[in-house]
């Protein structure tokens, strides 16, 4: 029986002075702290800030990221009302 899963996007932006894999390293660290459950990170843009003379000073990256929903209250213990859409897994 394979298992379905659901999964979520969201966007980060991160910045480096350093480059685009530190900007995103960056963003994906700083998400992960209070985001759980990331598995995917793709790129979607680069850019990059430049000052008066035309050099990079900022490099800066948008990702999609997507993270797995996890049932964690009925693996808790919680009850799930009748009628709801997930069924308890107990």
């Amino acid at each position: 029986m394979v298992q379905e899963s659901v999964y979520r996007a969201i966007e980060l932006v991160g910045s480096s002075p350093i480059g685009w894999e530190d900007a995103a390293k960056n963003a994906i660290d700083t998400a992960h702290k209070s985001i759980w459950n990331l598995r995917i990170a793709r790129v979607a843009e680069l850019d990059a800030k430049l000052d008066e003379k035309g050099n990079i000073i900022l490099y800066r990256i948008k990702l999609r990221i997507s993270l797995k929903y996890e049932d964690w209250k009925t693996d808790l213990g919680w009850k799930v009302p009748k009628g709801d859409a997930a069924e308890p897994l107990c």
